[in-house]
């Protein structure tokens, strides 16, 4: 954007520079109409030159503006990005802890269940033993523990029978111990390996959800990476578009400058083969005897010299609108209306190579050739242009090379 305004400056700039240096001598002769005639083309070039670079400035705002929207976006995708790579880790993390769990569980449940085989097997070999004893017993024993095996409901009545136990011999004793503590044995094992089932399906389902999790998360992910290789792109095309867009305006005013280049240097000569006659011409204009007036009546709010990193090549003086502008010395119109940032300008030929500009008006009360004397209101301050409220710019030209006005008034 800033490119493109000192780009309109400096187009704004040289055409002053070249019209600066038209005289009256050079609007009478045919070779002087011929010029006319030329610099007349030049005007329309530059004309239609603002109105490019006028419209380049729209673009290059909207632009600007995308690019800045396009910034943002670009951060929060990368803050997507980076949130959602955060949680997938978290998540991975907290998968490999479940997945190490599972496994243990895994492999305890394994352990628990070879365990409770072979308890069961040694259970099954007591309860063997302990059957063939109650059948011994069913043919040797006495009446009464016959009768207590014949009215039990089952085997296991007896087994868990304190008295028949206290009744056997020790190896019986010894065996039915065996055989209860293999049934409780079998029983604790049992309940330990149904814990440990519950557990181990319990780390499954915390496993398929943490799975879905990261899936989503996975999907998230991918979707930010899409998101933000589309803002990239989005961003370097913005970013060609733009440069593109100066790089064809600057060309054109290049062209330009260099057609103006070759104007002016007709104009000085025919200048200089003409000689340059003007009224109320006071010399080369130098300080001590220019005999100028102020234009306006108004304090000085920006001198002359650089500002904001670029030439500035007059001064401004501020009055209300309306306020007329007059002519700082006497002399011929050799511009009257608008030129790009200069707004409403007119600029007057004072001879010898001298000029003046008064630029930003809001109507301009001359025309091109008119003679004007001293003091002669010209225009109107206003406001026009590149211009951030009224007041009238000023400038003197030698040769078309800006100069201090202040050296002058």
């Amino acid at each position: 954007m800033g490119r493109l305004l000192l780009v309109s400056v400096f187009v704004s700039t040289l055409a002053l520079a070249v019209l600066a240096l038209v005289t009256p001598a050079l609007i009478t002769p045919a070779a002087g109409q011929d010029i006319e005639s030329e610099k007349q083309q030049v005007d329309q070039r530059i004309a239609e030159l603002r109105g490019e670079i006028e419209q380049a400035k729209g673009q290059a705002g909207v632009l600007t503006t995308q690019l800045s929207a396009v910034a943002d976006e670009l951060r929060a995708a990368e803050l997507a990005v980076d949130t959602a790579q955060s949680g997938l880790e978290r998540l991975e993390s907290e998968l490999a802890r479940e997945r190490d769990r599972l496994e243990r569980l895994t492999t305890l449940l394994q352990e628990q269940t070879e365990r409770l085989l072979r308890l069961q097997r040694e259970h099954a070999r007591a309860v063997g033993l302990l059957e063939q004893r109650v059948r011994d017993a069913y043919i040797n024993e006495p009446p009464d523990a016959l009768a207590f095996i014949v009215s039990a409901s089952s085997f296991a009545e007896i087994i868990d029978n304190y008295e028949f136990v206290q009744r056997i011999g020790a190896q019986d004793r010894r065996i039915a111990r065996e055989v209860q503590d293999a049934k409780e044995a079998a029983a604790a094992e049992r309940k330990a390996t149904a814990r440990t089932r519950a557990l181990a399906a319990a780390s499954v389902s915390v496993i398929s959800a943490r799975t879905e999790e990261a899936r989503s998360v996975r999907n998230r992910l991918a979707a930010g990476r899409d998101d933000l290789a589309a803002v990239r792109s989005l961003k370097r095309t913005s970013l060609t578009d733009l440069q593109e867009s100066r790089a064809d305006y600057v060309a054109e005013v290049e062209a330009l400058a260099a057609e103006s280049a070759t104007l002016a240097a007709a104009i000085q000569s025919a200048q200089e083969s003409a000689g340059s006659t003007s009224v109320g011409s006071t010399g080369a204009g130098a300080p001590t005897s220019s005999g100028f007036i102020w234009p306006v009546n108004g304090p000085v709010v920006s001198g002359f010299g650089m500002r904001w990193g670029r030439m500035h090549e007059g001064i401004d003086i501020t009055a209300p609108s309306g306020t007329p502008i007059w002519a700082a010395a006497s002399g011929t119109i050799i511009h009257s209306g608008w030129l790009g940032g200069y707004g409403n300008l007119v600029v007057i030929d004072h001879g010898n190579g001298l000029s003046t500009a008064y630029a930003h008006a809001s109507s301009s009360l001359v025309g091109v050739g008119q003679q004007v004397s001293q003091g002669e209101t010209l225009s109107l301050v206003g406001s026009t242009g590149n211009s951030s409220g009224p007041h009238l710019h000023f400038e003197v030209r030698v040769n078309g090379v800006a100069v201090d006005p202040l050296l002058y008034l």
